[in-house]
């Protein structure tokens, strides 16, 4: 297996490929609902503590990789890597909730939350609102090193720490992202301007997402690129879709726990998803590969600090195989 490792620009491909054959016949697919069905609730608070509870969808899968699959298979992680990388994301999360919270958002059943305010710019915001970036941070980095280091470790490297050791520079500008990033966010904008429903605004909850993508990506994807294990990565993209979109399309937008105002939005509204914007779909996927590549960045600086200090246990004969 060593001796076919795939490559990892073609690997990199390979994980937007397969987001593309799932995106693109569901996009088609969707955009056929010309009259979108519409909800009726005879009730002012039809889901009592809804959002609060529904924290659980972060909260358990990480008491449960955290406190049994990663120690109950003995697996040892870059434990510095891991708690810089949040050290590192969570204030960038709370950031972006406390200065744009009630720009982007709207908050209109108070009943779906423990009815407890967090500061914000603007005015108070449900203090869920932070839980869940928190969680939402460590559980997209909690399943991908699970996945990386047991689940699929087969096809991580197969000398992290001595190929870390060579790196020459963590920082390497890559030009391509920050081409894609400029092209996206000039594209949102005449999107907005010319082909949306709400041409009046600035796309700017579409344009904080490109941004928070491609600021690691043009600084550090050349270097993280040929560490991430790619299959882990694809698999818990996959996941925190599948959880978020459940989470937003059936419960968050229907019954209210959380709106988006349409002033800030690009203008995409998926019908069938109670109008759900197309961020919603986006802000997972800027999540995860935003916090691959912070991970592995700062998991190779470790690596290069110390010939063993990936996990602070020694290598083992075989255990390369199982480690990253």
């Amino acid at each position: 297996m060593r001796g076919n490792y795939p490559n990892p620009r073609k690997s990199a491909w390979l994980v937007a490929a397969m987001l593309a054959m799932i995106a693109v016949p569901a996009g088609i697919t969707l955009h056929t609902v010309r009259v979108p069905a519409t909800i009726t609730i005879p009730s002012t608070n039809p889901t009592p503590h809804g959002y609060t509870l529904s924290l659980l969808l972060f909260v358990l899968p990480i008491a449960v990789i955290g406190g049994w699959f990663l120690p109950g298979e003995q697996v040892h992680i870059a434990r510095r890597a891991f708690a810089k990388t949040l050290l590192v994301l969570v204030p960038i999360g709370f950031g972006l909730d406390f200065f744009f919270a009630n720009r982007f958002f709207t908050y209109a059943n108070a009943g779906a939350t423990l009815g407890i305010g967090a500061p914000a710019l603007g005015g108070a915001i449900p203090v869920e609102e932070y839980v869940f970036y928190f969680t939402g941070f460590l559980a997209v980095l909690l399943l991908y090193v699970w996945l990386d280091e047991y689940w699929m470790a087969a096809y991580s490297r197969p000398n992290y720490q001595g190929e870390a050791r060579l790196v020459q520079r963590l920082f390497g500008f890559h030009f391509s992202s920050l081409l894609v990033g400029v092209a996206l966010i000039v594209a949102a904008i005449i999107y907005k301007i010319h082909c949306s429903a709400f041409p009046v605004g600035f796309p700017g909850y579409f344009t904080v997402l490109v941004i928070g993508s491609t600021i690691p990506s043009i600084g550090f994807f050349k270097t993280a690129r040929p560490f991430i294990n790619w299959r882990a990565f694809s698999l818990t993209l996959f996941m925190i879709l599948l959880i978020s979109l459940f989470w937003e399309a059936t419960l968050a937008v229907p019954y209210g726990w959380w709106g988006y105002r349409p002033k800030e939005m690009l203008g995409l509204f998926i019908g069938a998803w109670a109008g759900l914007p197309v961020e919603a779909v986006l802000v997972w996927i800027s999540v995860s590969y935003a916090t691959a590549i912070i991970y592995e960045v700062l998991k190779i600086a470790e690596c290069k600090k110390s010939p063993t200090s990936h996990g602070a246990v020694p290598e083992t004969p075989g255990s390369a195989d199982r480690k990253a």
